[in-house]
Order: C-alpha cells, then structure tokens, then sequence
C-alpha cells in the first residue's frame, strides 16, 4: 500500500445546474478526506452558481464543439451524449497530465449515461467511483462497465440533500480519496495472461495452469466467467492489455445468445482476437446457460436438466441443435483474428456437472456439439482435439505444451518454455 506524497486530485462531475447542493457537500468531504476536488461541470442549459475547473463550455470544447451548438442538437438523448464525449475526452486529458488521479460522478439515469463514458476513458488502476440512482440496474449494459468500476446507489438522493443522502455521498467520496491515496496500480513487471474460468467445482484447470505459467514468468488473471467477470475480461483485451489469453470458459458466448442477464455483451469472444493478441480456446461449460436461481425457468427450458449452484445462480444444459447452433456461433467469431489461434477440443466433457452420473451428463448433444465444432473451427485456427475431459490433467497438459510451442517460435514476448 503506497499513499501519495501529494494529495490526490479528484474529478468531481455532476450538472451543478440542478446538484450544485449535492456536488458542493461532496467536494467538502473530499477536502476532509485528504483529496482535492477538481469540479466539471455537465450541465447543458445553465451554469452553476460556484466557478467550476471546468465548465461546461470547456466540456462542449472538448467534444469538438460549442454548448450552444449541443442545447440546440434536437434532444436531451444527443445533447447528453456529446457532453459524455466531452467528459470522457478531457477526463483522459487531465489524467495523462497528472492532473486527476481518481474520478466520482453523481447521476440520474442521463448523468449515469455520462459517467459510463467517462469512466472507461480512464486506465484500469484509476480510481472510478459512479454515484447513481440506477446503480446495479439492468439498464447497465455490460459493454460499457469498465473493469474496475465502483458504484453506489445514490438512495434518497433524487432532490437535494438529506439524511440518508449525506451518508451515501460522504461514503462515497471518502471511498474514492482512499483509493486515490492508496490503491496499488496494475504492475506491468511481468507479461499478463488473461484467463477465464467458473469456480473450481466446474472447471479445475486454472489450479495446474496458473502456477505452470507464473513459473514461465507470467503474471496470470484467472476472470470469473459468469457476466461481468467475462465484461471485464473483454474490456482489458480490447485496450490490448494481455500478452495472450487462455479463454477457456466461454459459457457467456451461450448466455448472451438465449437473452439471460448472466451476459457480458454480445462482443464475448472477440475483442483478443481484434487487437491481435494470441488465443488458446477451449468450451469450457459453453453446454450450459446460467439464470438467475431466484426466477421461475423460462418456459423454454422447463425440461431441460437443471442444476442450482446456488440460491444466486443455477444452469441448464442446451439441446444437441442448440449446441450446434452455439458451435458455428463460436466459430464465426474465432475468424476475427489477426493472431495465432488454437481451439482446444475435450472430447470427455466440457464441465464437471457432464460427467457421467453427475445431473447434466448428456453424451448425445455433447457428441453433436463436437460434430458441429469440427465443421464450425475456421481453417485460420489450429484444431487440438484431445480425448480427455476438461478437468483432467491431460487438457492442462495439451494447452501448456501448446502455449510452450508459442514461446519457442517466438508468438508471443518472454518466458521460458
């Protein structure tokens, strides 16, 4: 834990139009808390009654334009949205100058929209803080959630300020000074690989792999793949921030494509293979679609097995056609690549809950799904059956030998084979 040796500059975003209560009680928090609030002003239609940092003409400049010209753009939807380009564009600025090490943005359902933007402007490591009335909302499109976001639910906190208001802002800035002062950065000592997985009761190999590679002088991030753990895993590859990824659990590829909220965005599988990072793939539990286990099944899966991880989360398995359909899905998006690709086929199973006498052990559809990925894998990408199950130690072995094979012929940077 490193403390600053200054005290850290904190972006305090909000419209002070119609917040300035709001957003003035937080910068005093801040000041309190050991930071120095920076205010930007969001609004569109009126100025603040206090001298912002950055008023909203330098927000409309900074989006290329001026805040006559987005008021006057058609609607509150496109005028929003070049203030958020604004935001996120200077947000970036300040940041690359030295001049804002942590971020808190307060809104409605619009300034939300905002903060998204500007949030994932910003590099992972830097303090985001989102102050929301719609905080953990389904209305959050994964895609846009940067990885290491922190939200609050703005409770009590849709007019002026009050009792339950105060604690929530207070918390919230004392939250983003402390993280400011002392969060530790992503280090980049060591080349990173990326790798997704679900906990160890249905996948184990990241248990063999994570320390074979770190031996090999890798930094290794395991992602939870069951909606945001994938988003993130997704985020970080698109900003090219993986020297190769072991995307071994692409179960979140099958959720997004029959509509559960247990999605990481419609992009799953895609941004490594865009940035032209090196992939090793498997189809870790791409059988199985998770839901919420509080809902009733959706009639479509009624009959299908069932299996409850726990009162949060349970899983059923597709049919043989819908796990063809899932295999030319897959290998539609393993063409997208300017990389090495290898696709790693398990012939014995796909996840610990397909084996046999366990509840989601179907070896007809598993067998169609092989037969369809046989045809679905691009001739661009390299087929590794294998006849083992993921989980045993044999797939482990195959992917190592393959990634080694990759460091030999110099694919990717560093480590020893």
């Amino acid at each position: 834990m490193n403390a600053m040796n200054r005290l850290p500059n904190i972006l305090v975003v909000g419209t002070g139009d119609t917040k300035c209560e709001e957003l003035q009680f937080m910068a005093s928090v801040i000041r309190e808390a050991g930071g120095l609030p920076v205010m930007m002003d969001v609004s569109i239609l009126g100025d603040p009654p206090y001298a912002p940092e950055y008023s909203r003409h330098d927000i409309a400049e900074a989006a290329g334009t001026s805040i006559t010209a987005i008021a006057a753009s058609g609607d509150e939807n496109s005028a929003m949205a070049l203030m958020a380009k604004g935001a996120a564009t200077l947000a970036r600025t300040l940041h690359d100058a030295g001049q804002a090490d942590g971020v808190i943005i307060l809104g409605g359902s619009m300034g939300t929209d905002l903060a998204l933007d500007v949030a994932a402007a910003l590099p992972l490591g830097v303090p985001k803080f989102v102050v929301s009335t719609i905080a953990y909302s389904h209305l959050l499109p994964p895609e846009r959630i940067a990885p290491d976001l922190m939200m609050i639910l703005w409770a009590g906190g849709l007019y002026g300020l009050n009792g339950i208001c105060r604690s929530v802002l207070s918390q919230a800035c004392g939250a983003v000074v402390g993280a400011a002062r002392f969060g530790t950065r992503p280090d980049k000592d060591r080349p990173l690989i990326g790798m997704t997985s679900l906990g160890s009761s249905c996948l184990k190999y990241m248990k063999y792999l994570k320390p074979e590679l770190e031996r090999r002088g890798y930094d290794v991030a395991v992602f939870h793949a069951t909606g945001m753990g994938g988003r993130a895993f997704e985020a970080i590859a698109a900003q090219n921030g993986f020297t190769a990824v072991f995307d071994f659990c692409i179960q979140e590829v099958s959720n997004h494509h029959h509509g559960t909220v247990v999605t990481s965005g419609p992009d799953r599988l895609e941004n490594a293979g865009r940035a032209g990072i090196p992939q090793l793939v498997a189809p870790g539990a791409v059988d199985m679609v998770d839901l919420p286990a509080w809902q009733a099944l959706p009639a479509a899966f009624a009959d299908r097995p069932y299996h409850a991880h726990n009162r949060l989360l349970g899983s059923v398995t597709t049919s043989p056609e819908g796990r063809r359909e899932i295999a030319r899905i897959i290998g539609g998006k393993l063409a997208d690549t300017s990389a090495e690709v290898a696709f790693i086929l398990p012939l014995k199973g796909i996840q610990e809950w397909d084996k046999p006498e366990e509840p989601l052990h179907e070896p007809e559809a598993l067998d169609a799904f092989i037969d369809e990925m046989r045809r679905a894998v691009p001739p661009s990408v390299s087929l590794h059956e294998i006849d083992s199950h993921i989980n045993a130690p044999e797939f482990s072995a195959m992917a190592l030998a393959i990634f080694d094979d990759w460091i030999a012929r110099g694919v990717i940077p560093g480590g020893r084979p």
